[in-house]
């Protein structure tokens, strides 16, 4: 399960439930919002999307502790692409 918490200006607390479970910090300006969602969705479900897909991409342990959410595209290329598609039906 995952868990979002916004808890200042661009600033959202993550916890991802697991077996070890964990909390990660992760900034996302207006701008990066409307570049993922078009607004068609809250921000705290574009952040369960991302989360949604970095944990297919490797387990909850593995993610950065603190983070840009637009810092994810660096790592998987096909992030923004992906994240189009999920957010679409929103």
């Amino acid at each position: 399960m995952i868990t979002v918490t916004h808890v200042g200006t661009d600033l959202y607390r993550v916890m991802v439930q697991g077996q070890q479970p964990t909390t990660h910090e992760v900034t996302m300006s207006q701008a990066d919002y409307r570049r993922l969602s078009g607004r068609r969705c809250t921000h705290e479900w574009v952040l369960v999307q991302a989360f949604r897909f970095l944990l297919e991409q490797e387990p909850n342990t593995a993610i950065l502790a603190r983070f840009a959410i637009m810092d994810i595209a660096q790592y998987y290329p096909d992030f923004e692409r992906e994240m189009t598609v999920r957010l679409a039906d929103t």
